[in-house]
């Protein structure tokens, strides 16, 4: 996408936040878990958990795509501290905060949810989204100056991953209690496209088009349904980044990129000095850099993270 096209066809970013610290946020959780003690549960907490992270996002979109008109923050009547009306600068002109509400129009039934994959199934419906976007989780940011063409290219998604067979079909899995998560919400989604294998892809930005979600969801609308009906994360949904991925692809209306360029952390049980040397060599050539779970992170290595994402895109 040259710089014309990009004027002609912008693109937005759609970011997931949740203060899970917030005490009221806590409150209207409460009455809907079965069991109240997962309420304080590490293996549940670190799912809404977060340490201002998101500001670290939000800046690295800034700096590193600065091409990005829009950038919408989807929440539950909540703002992060350093957008609210006392610390937020015309440096954040670019930003706003989208109630759930405002995504779950006419179907308010379904609210309060606190399922990602109930929530991403309805990012599309973002009053004046661009038509191309790019959905981020609050715990990756960029790294490095990227491109539009690192996203999209000719109008169409640029997919990052490898293709696998179904679990169903792989003789070793026909031994193993199946897992529930992040890849059998994928194959859910390949099976839904009609495909027989799935494409999966990793924690890196989703670049997704929004006639493809209207589409879809206009014409299977009992899906759409079905999969916005949940409070929390639950097996039966597809993940809807996938399901958009997959329909790209029976389409022919994609790009294949092996290399991920990405660095992800998913715990933080290493000795600082391994991190320092991840960071700041190995990040070499990496557009995009994801920190799972970064509330459970020891106190030393969290503020080494930290400090360096605030020196990295400011």
């Amino acid at each position: 996408m040259t710089k014309d096209i990009i004027e002609e066809h912008p693109i937005d970013a759609v970011i997931l936040w949740v203060d899970g610290n917030d005490e009221k946020h806590k409150a209207k959780m409460l009455p809907y878990l079965e069991d109240k003690t997962k309420i304080s549960s590490e293996n549940f907490r670190t799912r809404y958990d977060q340490v201002n992270e998101i500001k670290f996002t939000i800046d690295s979109i800034l700096k590193f795509a600065p091409y990005i008109r829009n950038i919408f923050i989807v929440t539950d009547n909540q703002t992060p501290n350093f957008l609210s009306e006392t610390n937020k600068n015309e440096s954040y002109d670019k930003v706003s905060i989208i109630d759930h509400k405002v995504i779950f129009e006419g179907y308010e039934k379904f609210l309060p949810t606190f399922c990602s994959r109930t929530l991403e199934t309805c990012i599309h419906r973002i009053p004046n989204l661009a038509e191309h976007f790019i959905y981020l989780n609050d715990d990756f940011f960029l790294i490095k100056e990227t491109q539009p063409e690192d996203f999209f290219k000719n109008g169409y998604p640029v997919l990052r991953g490898k293709w696998q067979k179904f679990d169903e079909n792989k003789f070793y899995k026909k031994f193993k209690k199946p897992r529930i998560g992040h890849k059998s919400a994928q194959q859910l989604a390949a099976k839904l496209a009609g495909l027989n294998k799935y494409y999966n892809f990793k924690h890196t930005p989703h670049p997704l088009r929004k006639s493809t979600f209207e589409t879809y969801f206009k014409a299977n609308r009992e899906v759409f349904l079905e999969n916005i009906k949940y409070k929390f994360r639950n097996p039966n949904q597809f993940l809807s980044q996938g399901l958009a991925n997959h329909l790209e692809i029976k389409n022919k209306t994609c790009y294949f990129k092996d290399d991920l360029q990405l660095m992800y952390f998913r715990s933080y049980k290493k000795p600082l000095y391994w991190y320092r040397f991840k960071l700041n060599v190995k990040t070499k050539g990496k557009l995009f850099l994801g920190l799972q779970s970064l509330d459970r992170s020891p106190p030393h290595i969290l503020d080494y993270i930290l400090k360096w994402l605030e020196k990295r895109t400011s």
